[in-house]
């Protein structure tokens, strides 16, 4: 069974940063590629940003392009989120996804194969 495991959400002020990571267990981390979308309180889950297995391919939210960046370490099993120039919109609990399926033109869809428990991310203005 693939676990992802998300952590370094917290509290950050605004124009601040913060670093989301996911840890991938209990399953081949190369043979997925990953995402991160977020929910906030009242409002649907959205994307946030894809990357493909071999980390060739990248996608991101136009509310969060120029902002993030999205990474990965196949050795560490691991994908990180860099979050920089926070807003107050940005507050939401982020999730960590993996699906074996890359959609062209946008990379992960709302439905993937695997979902993190979610980490919540705090924005103060």
């Amino acid at each position: 069974q693939v676990q992802l495991v998300e952590s370094g959400g917290g509290l950050v002020q605004a124009g601040g940063s913060l670093r989301l990571s996911c840890a991938v267990s209990g399953g081949t981390f190369s043979s997925y590629n990953m995402g991160w979308f977020r929910q906030a309180p009242g409002k649907e889950r959205e994307f946030v940003a894809a990357i493909s297995w071999s980390g060739g391919n990248t996608y991101y939210a136009n509310s969060v392009n120029g902002r993030i960046t999205i990474s990965r370490d196949n050795a560490k099993n691991t994908v990180d989120l860099q979050m920089n120039s926070m807003k107050p919109e940005d507050t939401a609990v982020y999730y960590c996804a993996a699906d074996r399926l890359w959609h062209l033109g946008y990379g992960l869809g709302l439905e993937n194969d695997y979902w993190g428990q979610g980490t919540q991310v705090t924005v103060s203005s």
